[in-house]
């Protein structure tokens, strides 16, 4: 008797290597067109300052298309990895009140996080999965275990960049339902500070626009830089206690761990 062959089933994006790797490659182009047109150069404190009284103005009277051209752009920053969350977590607290603008961008931030998630975990998580040895697989073990935690840890303390924590959950096989309700709840409290922090903004680039025009006119726009001094509204009280608040949330895991250990004993 012969016996009949079988073979693993193979699923369809690794049968279809455009279908894996699309998704990256759009990404990556997208990113290149931003960078190589210096799209980027716009995303900062400086220009949100330069333009405060022609944004104002256009907000007043549009508002509902402000919000949502202003949750497309976070969404697309995001989702490429670009630098500028911060100041525009800032410009959306400072132009639409930390009332509207933390919770849209929130939302938002949630969103392409989740975007660029799925495109690395489609297109690197399977190959990394099937090619992992056996002490990436005993580290992709122990982070799905206790994914949750991990993740609002990670969301919590500012020490790791926000592009990195998007990814890295990707690549060791995290659930997605797990990850978008870890990364909505993890950045909620840094988005609602800075965006209420936001309100402070107004002075500083209203001094600042003051002095600068006091400037080009004793000394002309040559002599004149034009910066926003913002480190007032990150302090070191505000790290802090974002860190201590993620370490709240590492203790289920820490007692999880002490219990498995004590059983073991």
């Amino acid at each position: 008797m012969v016996e009949k062959e079988t073979s693993a089933p193979v699923s369809r994006s690794a049968s279809n290597p455009i279908l894996t790797w699309a998704p990256l490659i759009v990404i990556a182009a997208l990113m290149g067109l931003v960078f190589a047109m210096g799209w980027h150069k716009y995303l900062s404190l400086e220009q949100l300052g330069r333009n405060y009284g022609t944004l104002n103005s256009f907000i007043s009277q549009n508002l509902v298309l402000s919000l949502l051209a202003y949750a497309a752009l976070y969404i697309a920053v995001v989702a490429l990895s670009l630098p500028g969350a911060l100041a525009l977590t800032l410009a959306g607290g400072l132009l639409f009140g930390w009332q509207i603008g933390g919770p849209v961008t929130v939302i938002a931030a949630t969103i392409g996080a989740t975007i660029i998630f799925l495109v690395a975990k489609t297109s690197l998580g399977e190959t990394l999965a099937a090619r992992a040895g056996p002490a990436i697989n005993n580290l992709r073990k122990g982070f799905q275990e206790n994914a949750l935690s991990y993740l609002l840890f990670l969301r919590l303390v500012p020490a790791f960049p926000f592009f990195i924590v998007n990814l890295a959950p990707a690549l060791l096989g995290v659930p997605l339902r797990t990850y978008v309700i870890g990364t909505l709840l993890g950045i909620i409290p840094g988005t609602m500070a800075f965006s209420f922090a936001a309100a402070q903004l107004k002075t500083i680039i209203e001094k600042t626009n003051a002095e600068h025009a006091a400037c080009i006119l004793a000394k002309g726009e040559a002599a004149c830089p034009y910066a926003i001094d913002a480190g007032t509204l990150v302090s070191k009280e505000i790290i802090l206690a974002f860190a201590a608040i993620g370490v709240v949330a590492l203790i289920p895991v820490l007692v999880k761990k002490w219990s498995n250990r004590h059983a073991a004993a």
